[in-house]
Formats: structure tokens, C-alpha cells, sequence
């Protein structure tokens, strides 16, 4: 019968198979750090960039901020009053005529929900010179208000859509909420307007005697 034995003060240890696997494990664990690290550092860089755009951004919103009140100042001057309304008075002339009551109620016929209709709207211009709509619509539940403000503002025609307040009515038509909105209407460029929707019908008929000229249409706030 044969017994080994072994003399040694240490016992046997296999050093290669060791190394090989904890190596490799520490060899993917680096390699993780690596790729953290250069992920962070190029975050950080990208960053950097955006802090530089936005302080750029800041800069020339401050100078425009201060150009404008620089103006607003030589404008409020008694001297410059009359210029300052005349130039008011003349911009507003230009909006109301670019303000077509057609187009903008066929662009909230394509925004407005199933069971909602419109009840009164009134347009006027705002400090920063924009077209304010300032509306009521009725429906059968608030959440069909908050459906047309979300359209709306998925619209290229409407900005800044808010809902101000919510009445709870009774009517015989079924419209169990009255719901005030506003927004801002961005009317369409001469670009994007069809020369086909604006051309007016050519017929060589002679008014009838008698006939009176029709009112302008009403709505708009003077």
C-alpha cells in the first residue's frame, strides 16, 4: 500500500488558473471603468457647449431686453407720445387686417372635438403685438376642453392654448360645461396661402337695384 505525502511548508496552489480568472475579471472590470469614464467625461463636455449656448442665448436676450427698453423710454417721452400711438395705432390697422374671421374659424373646425362647439370668441392684440383669442366653447364634459387645448397646441396655427376657467351649466342641448379659453393665433404667411383659396369669383351681373352693402362681420374688438 502506497501513501503520499506531502512534505511541502505550503500547501499546492495553482498560480496560472488563478491569475486567468481573477485577471479577467478585473481586466472587464477596467474595461467597464474605461468606458464610464469616457462616457462621463464626453457628457460633461457636452454640457460645457450647452452652458455655453444658453449664457450666449441669455446675452442676447438681455440686449434685446435693454434695446427694447431703450426704445420704450425715448417712446414714452412727451415729445415722442404722438409717434408712439400713431406707430400703435397703424400696427393695429395692419394685424386686424391680416386677421381673416374664415381661416381662423376653419382652423379651430380641424382642432375641435366631437360634441364641442364654439360660443363666442373675440380677438385682440397683446402687449407683445400678437393676435390673443379669447374664446368660450361648451361640451358635454371638461375633459373636451382639455382635448381642444391639447390640438391646439399640436397646431401650427395656435400658441400658448390655456384653459382660464370652467363654468358647470344647464342646457337643453345636452353641454353640461362652459369652458373659457385663450391663445394665440399665428395667422398663415402669404407663402403658405392658396391663390386658389383667395381669388374671388369674376361674374359680370349687376347688383340689383335697392341692394344694400352688407355690414361688416362683427367680433372684432376695436
Amino acid at each position: 500500500m502506497r501513501i503520499d505525502i506531502n512534505l511541502a511548508s505550503q500547501p499546492y496552489e495553482d498560480a496560472r488558473q488563478f491569475w486567468m480568472r481573477w485577471g479577467t475579471a478585473l481586466g472587464i472590470l477596467g474595461l467597464l471603468t474605461l468606458v464610464l469614464l469616457v462616457l462621463d467625461i464626453t457628457g460633461w463636455l457636452g454640457a460645457h457647449k450647452d452652458r455655453v449656448v444658453m449664457a450666449q442665448t441669455r446675452a442676447l436676450i438681455a440686449d434685446r431686453d435693454r434695446t427694447r427698453a431703450e426704445a420704450d423710454r425715448i417712446l414714452n417721452q412727451p415729445e415722442n407720445r404722438t409717434t408712439r400711438d400713431q406707430s400703435r395705432y397703424l400696427n393695429e390697422l395692419i394685424e386686424r387686417k391680416a386677421f381673416s374671421w374664415t381661416r381662423v374659424l376653419e382652423n379651430l373646425e380641424k382642432v375641435m372635438p366631437p360634441r364641442v362647439h364654439l360660443v363666442s370668441i373675440s380677438p385682440q392684440l397683446d402687449e407683445n403685438n400678437e393676435l390673443a383669442l379669447k374664446m368660450t366653447v361648451a361640451g358635454d364634459s371638461w375633459d373636451r376642453g382639455v382635448e381642444l387645448q391639447r390640438r391646439m397646441e399640436e397646431s401650427r396655427r395656435f400658441a400658448q392654448t390655456a384653459i382660464t376657467a370652467v363654468r358647470h351649466v344647464d342646457s337643453q342641448t345636452g353641454d353640461t360645461e362652459q369652458i373659457e379659453m385663450a391663445a394665440i393665433y399665428i395667422p398663415e404667411l402669404p407663402s403658405e396661402l392658396s391663390p386658389a383659396a383667395d381669388a374671388k369669383p369674376v361674374t359680370n351681373q349687376k347688383p340689383k337695384t335697392g341692394m344694400t352693402k352688407p355690414s361688416p362681420r362683427k367680433g372684432m374688438q376695436h
